[in-house]
């Protein structure tokens, strides 16, 4: 299903609030993304329990309970977890991943909260919640009858949610800083092939392990941890911040002259994180046109290009992260830079076509 309007986790305790207490919802997102932990923060909210039913591990008997002969006549009896005397919270998980058969079975369930003979408390809420399928997740069609008695909300990842978050729940240092110096990293889009790839629950996994370790996390521990979590280039720039944070060596440092690009081939990683640090300097401090730059301003665009050049000693491929375009094919340096750039280096620029 395609997103005409999405939402940040922020605003989902007050949508569901309106809509979840008087209709069944559907949240739609990417793996990882805090649908589940929404749900049940949701329903701890009103105060109700929060009962899971995940599709992908369900059968229409499931659902529907077994025939028990009452007076002669069978009687469907719904399952225990379903069939509750006090109102609750009922979170069908990974619905669009269930088989057909078992979003059949949830029909009346949805629309007219029963299943057969016994009907949800008053007070009790419906929500569901599923992967896209441009997700490369299970998720399976979901028939227009079944689409049409939901309320569809898409969540989108939200690095400020997400950092408010993270510091109310004891989240690893390190992350919270790194990912508020690269608020791009918090999410990626799911891979096609079967790698780790970043998101909100990848990186609360990576801030467990960095408190499991503690002092003791040494950096080939480090990396063996962060590309198992991260997008591989995440991972890349994530052990080199955490070089810097424990050696105290920053882009501050380069940029002063007191010390030099690192150029130990075990440093590649630092030098990455480094090269990205230093983008995104310029593209804060860099003027659109040339003729903005103040006297001031202009030394440090001549000291700039000046370490783009000893960086492109090192690494032409680490320098071309720094003068890359973005990811819709624009450049994101000013234009008077990267011609300067091409004129004193034009192998840097050759490799950066």
């Amino acid at each position: 299903m395609q997103a005409a309007v999405t939402v940040t986790p922020a605003r989902i305790p007050e949508l569901l609030l309106g809509l979840a207490t008087v209709r069944p919802v559907f949240l739609w997102g990417a793996p990882g993304i805090g649908k589940s932990s929404l749900v049940r923060h949701f329903a701890e909210s009103l105060g109700l329990e929060c009962v899971s039913l995940l599709g992908t591990q369900l059968a229409p008997e499931d659902l529907i309970g077994v025939p028990q002969i009452r007076d002669g006549r069978s009687v469907f009896c719904p399952p225990e977890a379903i069939a509750r005397d006090e109102p609750y919270c009922l979170f069908l998980d990974e619905l669009n991943a269930a088989t057909p058969d078992v979003q059949k079975a949830f029909y009346s369930l949805i629309l007219d909260r029963r299943i057969g003979t016994y009907e949800l408390p008053a007070g009790s809420v419906v929500i569901g919640a599923g992967n896209r399928a441009t997700d490369n997740a299970l998720a399976r069609p979901i028939a227009s009858a079944l689409v049409n008695r939901l309320t569809h909300v898409h969540l989108r990842a939200s690095v400020t949610d997400w950092l408010v978050w993270a510091g109310e729940n004891g989240i690893h240092p390190w992350v919270t800083d790194y990912l508020t110096d690269r608020p791009g990293h918090l999410w990626s889009q799911p891979p096609k092939t079967e790698e780790p790839f970043s998101t909100p629950r990848s990186w609360h996994m990576l801030s467990d392990a960095l408190h499991s370790f503690g002092s003791a996390l040494d950096e080939e521990t480090l990396k063996i941890v962060a590309h198992g979590t991260l997008t591989p280039a995440h991972a890349v720039s994530f052990c080199g911040y955490v070089k810097i944070v424990r050696h105290t060596y920053g882009i501050e440092a380069i940029i002063k002259g007191d010390v030099s690009w690192p150029k130990r081939v075990e440093d590649r990683d630092l030098l990455y994180y480094l090269a990205e640090a230093f983008r995104g300097r310029l593209v804060r401090e860099l003027p659109a046109t040339k003729d903005q730059i103040p006297p001031a301003l202009r030394q440090a665009a001549h000291r700039a290009k000046s370490l783009l050049v000893q960086l492109a000693e090192i690494s032409v491929e680490v320098a071309q992260t720094v003068i890359r375009d973005d990811e819709n094919g624009r450049p994101v340096l000013p234009a008077w830079f990267l011609i300067e750039a091409a004129r004193d280096m034009p192998r840097l620029v050759e490799a950066r076509r």
